[in-house]
């Protein structure tokens, strides 16, 4: 059996942008950050990196976006951000207890003033009764303030995590907004 693979670049592609209105969410969450002189830095699991290609799909985020790391798998979690492997038996990857410390992790590893942390279940399989596909944990760091956010999309696994890319960046504008 043999694979082929198209070398026609748009054959197979779609283009990678963000709607306006995420892209002005983003443009708004970088100018107040450059103004603090902060940094936003995320880990993410469910989404794959696409909060981190967000931010840098605005000219001049590399004054405010330091790094992301993309731990998908519970080895990840453990390894790169020091998720305890007591967490992910008693709660699991997507729960309150996992982001929490995940967002710890991330803020150690990169000092960031500003983080944000995501596990969840996509779909179209993965999901139970006690967490269906379309469940989403969230964690946020901002300056001495964190938060753990429970959300559950509607959608096919495209649209949950669009839905979650868009729900963590309006959520970190609203955090920092607040202090």
């Amino acid at each position: 059996m043999s694979t082929t693979f198209s070398t026609d670049s748009t054959a197979n592609a779609s283009p990678l942008k963000l709607d306006s209105a995420l892209s002005a969410q983003v443009q708004a969450l970088g100018d107040a950050l450059r103004e603090k002189g902060w940094s936003v830095s995320s880990a993410e699991s469910c989404t794959g990196g696409g909060i981190a290609f967000a931010f840098t799909s605005v000219s001049g985020s590399s004054d405010w976006f330091n790094q992301s790391w993309v731990t998908y798998s519970n080895d990840a979690k453990q390894n790169i951000l020091g998720v305890t492997e007591q967490t992910l038996k008693d709660h699991g990857a997507v729960s309150k207890q996992t982001v929490k410390e995940m967002a710890e992790g991330v803020r150690r590893n990169s000092g960031a003033q500003l983080v944000v942390t995501v596990s969840g279940i996509a779909g179209p399989g993965g999901g139970s009764e006690e967490k269906p596909v379309g469940t989403v944990w969230f964690g946020f760091l901002c300056d001495q303030k964190e938060e753990q956010v429970k959300k559950v999309f509607s959608g096919d696994r495209n649209e949950v995590r669009e839905h979650a890319i868009t729900f963590a960046i309006t959520h970190l504008v609203k955090m920092l907004s607040e202090i």
